[in-house]
């Protein structure tokens, strides 16, 4: 597995030490995954200089952010994640659905800082990738290029997307500014959100260049590693503290679009915690879990049409589908003044949770669909929590929600819109396109992969099976140690310190 991120051993001194001078000269310091896990292990020192630095500068110190403790503001650590728990007057459930906000992080507003850095750091630290003449290629259909280019520059490297051509205005805008050089570093691919395939395709194209290293986010282990440690520790935080008032309190499901499926690696570490349900969400036009479908849609992120190799699928508990129909229009919902209007008036939501519904992108808004179709079909009661994260906010997504609005609403976004909505999307949300995976199901999702990564992508057959048993999923999580030994071993070579 050694080429899915997994070395745990240098195996090239030489780059090693070209790459421990670059950071010696650009004044580097790697965090560790505990102290991203637990912010609070950062020295006094080190979060003192952090406080100072912009989060969104191409500075080496927004490292240290790279975690869910950020407050509002991204400038102060916070001692629970940020999150909210949204009332049943917007829901129409009973059971707390609790969202952690992913636009709390550095540099791109999005969780995928995170991925991206557990992808780089631990091919920096083995000596497979050298800053000084390789490109870190992110091919991706959402954040995740954005994250890798941000990383990449705060790590001393050149970065290149990889995405589709279909994909937010705005995605490619913040890009443009954060690249070395935009025409060749951004590449853009056929199609929109469901093209994997093709970015798949471009990527073999790239690698024949031994300049060009894919960090390819569906089969990198680090990223669920970094998801299942850092993500799902800072889920366990927020649950444990709502506890702590109420504990009556069960922790009842984890509901997670998949996208490249690191994010649900959370989903692991609640479930051995705290006996929580996974569920698994995708478009409901694509709906290659529920029923080995095809297709296009618009819920930007979540990607589609195969099975990451990174997916936990024996251990998955529920598949639902959400349309992109509901994601489209409810972020009209959420962002237009006469969709707040509404959601004042007619269902009496208070100002703490309409000020916090820009924190929902596309993708979020899905995963709270997802959540309350689950309540409902569960039967979910009020002290029966089910967990989700919104991936971004609703900043990289005003040039859709312009497209959207004249193509549903050409007569404008008015309040009895809006009321229409809100009763179909949200209050009229049933436990429809769901299934609890059976074996069975485990078994055909799982084995949809193969298609994927043994016939396309060249992982050997005994590294795809190996997959099934969750007893390889656990003995993954040893290396995040080890990375930490190396990473303090590689911070010494450098000999940087942060003042």
């Amino acid at each position: 597995m050694a080429t899915f991120g997994l070395e745990d051993q240098i195996v090239d001194e030489g780059v090693y030490a070209r790459t421990v001078q670059r950071f010696r000269d650009a004044q580097i310091r790697l965090p560790t995954f505990a102290e991203l896990a637990d912010p609070t292990r950062i020295s006094t020192v080190t979060a003192a200089s952090v406080s100072r630095v912009d989060p969104d500068a191409a500075s080496p110190l927004n490292l240290f952010r790279v975690h869910w403790y950020n407050d509002a503001n991204r400038t102060s650590i916070v001692a629970i994640p940020d999150h909210v728990v949204l009332p049943s007057s917007l829901t129409g459930v009973d059971a707390p659905i609790v969202v952690l906000f992913g636009d709390r992080f550095p540099l791109i507003r999005a969780h995928k800082v995170l991925a991206a850095y557990a992808c780089l750091a631990p091919r920096v630290i083995t000596g497979q990738f050298d800053p000084t003449s390789h490109r870190a290629v992110w091919p991706s259909t959402g954040n995740y290029c954005r994250g890798g280019v941000a990383i990449s520059k705060l790590m001393g490297c050149r970065g290149v997307a990889v995405l589709p051509e279909g994909m937010s205005k705005e995605r490619f805008a913040w890009l443009e500014e954060w690249v070395a050089e935009p025409d060749d570093d951004i590449i853009r691919t056929p199609g929109t959100e469901s093209n994997v395939k093709e970015i798949y395709d471009k990527c073999a194209e790239l690698s024949e260049d031994p300049r060009n290293m894919v960090f390819n986010q569906f089969s990198e282990f680090g990223n669920h590693l970094a998801h299942y440690l850092c993500s799902g520790s800072a889920f366990a935080r927020v649950f444990e503290t709502l506890r702590q008032d109420r504990p009556s309190l069960s922790l009842a499901a984890f509901v997670c679009a998949t996208g490249s499926a690191g994010t649900i690696g959370a989903g692991d570490y609640l479930k051995e915690a705290f006996g929580a349900r996974i569920c698994a969400v995708e478009a409901l036009e694509c709906p290659t879990m529920l029923s080995n479908g095809f297709g296009e849609h618009n819920i930007q992120g979540i990607g589609d049409k195969h099975i990451p190799l990174i997916h936990n699928v024996y251990n998955t508990d529920f598949v639902t589908a959400v349309s992109d129909r509901a994601t489209d229009q409810l972020s009209l919902l959420f962002a237009e003044p006469s969709g707040r209007s509404y959601l004042a008036r007619r269902r009496q939501i208070g100002e703490d949770v309409l000020g916090i519904l820009d924190d929902f992108g596309l993708s979020s808004i899905c995963n709270v669909v997802a959540a309350v179709k689950l309540a409902k079909h569960l039967g979910l009661g009020p002290d029966e929590v089910v967990m989700t994260v919104a991936t971004d906010g609703a900043e990289m997504y005003a040039s859709e929600r312009e497209r959207i609005g004249g193509r549903d609403f050409p007569d404008g976004f008015d309040e009895v819109a809006a009321g229409e909505v809100f009763g179909r999307f949200l209050l009229g949300a049933v436990d429809d396109h769901l299934i609890e995976a059976t074996f069975d199901d485990r078994q055909r999702i799982f084995n949809l992969g193969y298609f994927t990564w043994v016939e396309q992508q060249g992982v050997t057959f005994a590294d795809f099976v190996a997959r099934r048993d969750q007893q390889f999923w656990v003995a993954l999580r040893r290396r995040l140690e080890t990375w930490d030994e190396m990473i303090d071993a590689f911070n010494a070579a450098t000999g940087v310190e942060i003042a």
